[in-house]
């Protein structure tokens, strides 16, 4: 069991996560969409040129094309095409019942939100700045999980989280979910970490306390 000092300092909510699409996506996207020359483009200008090579196909077309180049090799041809239909009604991303896809989704969906000016619904992230800081002496590297579990006395109870996974947050049991619930978790020195989200999952609204102590408990594995 350790204890742990829990600060919450701030969340930024965006409507994309940068660094996300590499310059490698950007080529091998412009050539799906028939434009040749993404290798030779500037690299500065990648971004614009498939924003304008998306919006000369139809809507959906190109939500089939970018889904088909992310996720390909875990979608059907026919989820891929209902998936592409639906994401112009709906926040598929924060909608869909593979919580390990959502993720991806979410960067989909805002790189067509960007290149249709709206045609797409607008999904948010959440950025959370927080430490942890273990009073029991050195601190470890903590997982999605660790973070979730020790999280969860400051989060309010209207919180998605604590509502879908109440038991897997708050007992020392497995949440094997919480990989997918953070879609980064980064840390320099194993005290302050960023962790990126879904703002459906985390927001501004669901802090309760942003200092409080937390204590978490061993796992017990599932026998």
């Amino acid at each position: 069991m350790m204890n742990y000092q829990v600060v919450i300092k701030n969340i930024d909510t965006v409507n994309e996560v940068e660094g996300y699409w590499s310059d490698e996506d950007f080529i091998q996207l412009l050539g799906k969409f028939n434009y040749p020359d993404g290798a030779t483009a500037e690299k500065s200008s990648l971004p614009e040129l498939l924003e304008m090579a998306i919006s000369d196909y139809e809507a959906n077309e190109a939500a089939a094309i970018v889904l088909e180049y992310k996720l390909g090799e875990e979608l059907t041809e026919g989820q891929v095409e209902q998936i592409s239909n639906n994401m112009l009604i709906d926040k598929v991303c924060e909608e869909y019942p593979e919580i390990h896809m959502q993720g991806t989704l979410f960067h989909i969906n805002q790189l067509l939100f960007k290149a249709y000016n709206g045609k797409f619904p607008n999904a948010k992230a959440s950025i959370v700045h927080f430490s942890m800081t273990s009073t029991d002496g050195e601190a470890q590297k903590l997982t999605a999980e660790n973070v979730l579990k020790l999280l969860n006395k400051g989060l309010s109870d209207r919180n998605l989280i604590k509502r879908l996974f109440e038991n897997q947050i708050s007992q020392n049991i497995p949440f094997p979910e919480a990989e997918s619930i953070i879609w980064e978790l980064t840390t320099e020195d194993n005290i302050n970490y960023d962790l990126v989200t879904s703002e459906n999952w985390i927001n501004k609204e669901d802090i309760n306390e942003s200092e409080f102590e937390s204590v978490l408990e061993e796992v017990e594995d599932a026998a």
